[in-house]
């Protein structure tokens, strides 16, 4: 009798632990973003910090936002997709003409989150129309596709005298600051870390390892494409509308297949399938790039070196289907912390 009631208490003390470990976790996102959103507002208005810093630390926030929207598709659901910049181009148009020709100018600092929104809301569109070929094809295929859809953005958008043609948009209202970059990026990296440990990211990551088998086990594969495209393809045209704001001109040429291949570089430095890793990643480029500026156009030579040395010798990146305690939810470290302890009693050799 005492056995059992020492096996019911051990279980309660299980439950409570785990129920704790969820319900403390809720209030963090609102926590981070009240700190955080005072802070970046407090900085550049007190002059706290240089103002280079500042412009590198947003530009950090952008690449944070750009490398986990693409690490959802080339890290958790296993596709590889190199045309990230045309989302991002999309999306800093549309915002611009939003701010530019739509909204009146004395209110467009009040009313440039829907300028972001509208950004994302268009690129999560054409993310839609992006991922219905990805029903057909994967992997090398699919990179063909998307690198195409890049190319295709950057010529509409250079024959279409209306908004720039190849001379782009110059004079762009400076709307973006550290408050909106930084709840920007805490949103998608909340979003990315809830819809990864939910139903509907379980389904994505089933994709990474087998798509038939996942079919046959009844995930609407179809479905989770589609999610998986539209949330990707929303927060790169996030981080366009936020880049084109703080650029303060935009232009084909900066949406190229270059600026591609620097989101890929982030995502494969930092690791795949690892929010984490993605932050990490886009820090340490992003910094890298700043450092190496006296090296002129050399660095940018050095960046896809460390990609090919990063693929040879580490092909899954810093952090590679690895993930920081705190971006784990509450409920999954409960859950293998009991398998855990059930795998050692199972393993103990029998007294």
């Amino acid at each position: 009798m005492s056995n059992q009631v020492a096996t019911l208490q051990k279980w309660r003390d299980r439950i409570l632990a785990g129920w704790e470990a969820i319900v403390g976790r809720r209030w963090l996102l609102p926590v981070l973003l009240g700190i955080g959103f005072v802070l970046s507002f407090l900085i550049p208005h007190f002059r706290l910090i240089n103002p280079y810093i500042q412009l590198v630390v947003m530009y950090v926030g952008i690449n944070i936002i750009l490398a986990t929207s693409l690490n959802l598709v080339n890290g958790y659901m296993g596709e590889f997709s190199v045309g990230h910049a045309g989302f991002m181009a999309v999306g800093a148009y549309v915002s611009v003409l939003l701010t530019m020709r739509v909204i009146p100018n004395n209110l467009a600092a009040w009313l440039f989150p829907l300028a972001i929104l509208g950004g994302g809301v268009a690129a999560a569109l054409v993310g839609l129309v992006v991922a219905v070929p990805s029903f057909r094809t994967r992997g090398d295929y699919l990179a063909i596709v998307t690198l195409a859809f890049n190319m295709i953005v950057k010529s509409i958008i250079e024959n279409i005298d209306a908004i720039g043609g190849p001379r782009g948009i110059p004079g762009i209202p400076k709307l973006t600051t550290m408050p909106w970059v930084f709840v920007c990026t805490i949103v998608a990296v909340w979003a990315m870390r809830n819809l990864v440990y939910s139903n509907f990211g379980r389904g994505i990551l089933s994709l990474r390892e087998d798509e038939i088998a996942s079919d046959l086990m009844s995930v609407n594969t179809r479905q989770v494409k589609l999610l998986g495209f539209m949330v990707s393809s929303f927060f790169a045209g996030v981080a366009g509308a936020l880049f084109a704001h703080l650029l303060q001109f935009i232009s084909p040429k900066v949406f190229d297949i270059l600026k591609s291949t620097d989101i890929l570089i982030m995502v494969y430095l930092g690791g795949i399938g690892s929010i984490a890793g993605s932050i990490l990643g886009a820090t340490i480029f992003t910094i890298l790039l700043e450092v190496l500026r006296p090296l002129g156009y050399f660095r940018f030579v050095l960046m896809p070196l460390l990609l090919i040395f990063l693929m040879l010798y580490r092909p899954r990146g810093i952090m590679g289907l690895r993930e920081f305690r705190w971006f784990i939810p509450g409920y999954e470290l409960f859950a293998s912390k009991i398998w855990r302890e059930k795998r050692e009693v199972s393993d103990a050799p029998a007294s």
